[in-house]
């Protein structure tokens, strides 16, 4: 098919290649965009890159908006979107990652649709933060804007926890976003779907003694087949957002499954090694599919 696809990612990370080349695959046409350089004027709405006008593209692809969680990347969306009003076509639609990129908001979406999530209090006040740990007695303090568990604290109710509180707060996380703590079951779960439909699941397994099951922290990627509710639940939470591709996670805790995030990025190395699933390639048809639908 004749279409020109850009591609919004990092170079040289696994996954934004890996999209590139399905592009190019299937249409011969190969344009990897980093959105640091990226420039928007915004008289003439032209979207430029290398000297390309990205406003003659077809479609664009938004795989990474920058290779570190940032609040930056809300900025981006906003330069995505003067894109998408000379007729490019955005998958997904920057409105709706942007609800996804802010922890909070994101919690905040799936609390209002009546998602399960882990008990979660969000707070300014240390003092109150204080209570929270005392609460939960083991509490997560997450940082809004992250990924594989990157700057997350574990906080217990001990004598240093007011400290610790302390310390978290001016790294830069005036809003304190504070998780109850679950021991998982050895594994937390990425239930994942392309336009909405339920592709598969991945078991992201501990292999240590770490506190999360992420990659980053050790764990590893396995096949997973869940029981037909936890597909409605994750089914229900991505609804939420409207996203063409995304994964789901989700934890089977004592009190139940709950939802920790819906993620506007992930999902391609889980599918992959977990089930041989080239989620790229797929990601494509259903692009290309979607702009031959009148």
């Amino acid at each position: 098919m004749n279409k020109k696809i850009g591609v919004i990612g990092v170079p040289g990370k696994w996954s934004s290649e890996t999209l590139a080349d399905a592009v190019k695959k299937v249409t011969g046409f190969r344009l990897l965009i980093s959105m640091d350089e990226v420039s928007c004027d915004l008289d003439s709405k032209k979207v430029m890159y290398r000297g390309m006008d990205l406003t003659d593209l077809d479609a664009v692809l938004v795989k990474k908006l920058s290779a570190d969680y940032e609040p930056e990347m809300l900025n981006r969306l906003e330069i995505l979107k003067i894109l998408e009003t000379r007729n490019v076509k955005i998958y997904s639609k920057p409105e709706t990652i942007g609800g996804l990129l802010n922890r909070l908001n994101c919690t905040t979406t799936l609390v209002i649709g009546k998602i399960p999530i882990p008990p979660t209090c969000v707070t300014e006040d240390p003092e109150q933060a204080l209570d929270v740990v005392k609460k939960y007695e083991t509490a997560v303090f997450k940082p809004l804007f992250t990924s594989k568990a990157r700057g997350m604290k574990m906080i217990s109710d001990t004598p240093s926890a007011e400290e610790e509180i302390r310390l978290f707060q001016e790294n830069g996380n005036r809003i304190m976003y504070i998780q109850k703590f679950f021991p998982l079951p050895n594994r937390d779960l990425g239930i994942v779907f392309l336009g909405g439909r339920y592709l598969a699941t991945y078991a992201r397994v501990r292999q240590n003694d770490s506190w999360n099951t992420t990659t980053r922290s050790g764990g590893a990627y396995e096949k997973c087949e869940p029981d037909e509710a936890l597909i409605k639940l994750a089914k229900r939470a991505q609804a939420l957002f409207g996203l063409d591709f995304t994964c789901v996670d989700i934890a089977e805790t004592s009190i139940g499954p709950v939802v920790f995030e819906v993620s506007a990025f992930g999902g391609f190395r889980g599918l992959q090694i977990a089930h041989n699933i080239n989620a790229a390639e797929l990601l494509v048809d259903h692009v290309l599919n979607n702009l031959s639908t009148p």
